[in-house]
């Protein structure tokens, strides 16, 4: 048996360059050749469903979402009770909905529910929502507080008497 020379042994890994972007973010600054992509129509943002959804339905939908949203960023305000919300509203986010208002009432020294003068009511300015399938929705929500953008995000999942119900609200 002879011993195996140096030409002939196959290393296991390669040797990579050190790039000039080593260990930093590689972004290509070069100019864009391809054309851009087409405007939406008006009112209309780009779409992101897993499937396709007719226009009526999403119209409605979003509806619905925003008056929602509008009531939940009430409730934890102190303008609304949390009851309001208890038949769209999953136990876990009605629970969630009460401890974030009881936690706000404290701080601001009233009662939950009761309505106070606030300088700058929440305003929800956006509603995005996704169509995972016909009976599953998740939204993403943009609300204004005076000068101070919020987000919230939620599921909602339609039960058996074909209601939409709340099931998973973040507040970021």
């Amino acid at each position: 048996m002879t011993a195996p020379r140096p030409h002939d042994v196959v290393p296991l890994r390669r040797t990579a360059p050190i790039a000039s972007v080593q260990g930093t973010l590689a972004l290509d600054l070069e100019p864009r050749q391809d054309p851009p992509w087409p405007a939406p129509a008006r009112g209309f943002g780009p779409v992101a469903d897993v499937l396709p959804i007719d226009g009526l339905l999403r119209r409605g939908f979003e509806e619905w979402a925003r008056r929602y949203a509008q009531a939940a960023v009430e409730i934890v305000g102190g303008d609304r009770p949390v009851t309001q919300l208890l038949r769209w509203s999953s136990r876990d986010v009605y629970d969630d909905l009460q401890r974030r208002a009881q936690l706000v009432a404290r701080a601001g020294r009233h009662q939950p529910g009761h309505g106070r003068f606030q300088p700058v009511r929440p305003r929800v300015l956006g509603v995005h929502p996704c169509f995972i399938n016909r009976d599953v929705v998740e939204v993403s929500t943009h609300v204004r507080y005076g000068e101070r953008s919020r987000a919230l995000a939620a599921r909602f999942e339609r039960t058996r008497d074909n209601r939409w119900r709340c099931t998973a609200l973040e507040f970021a």
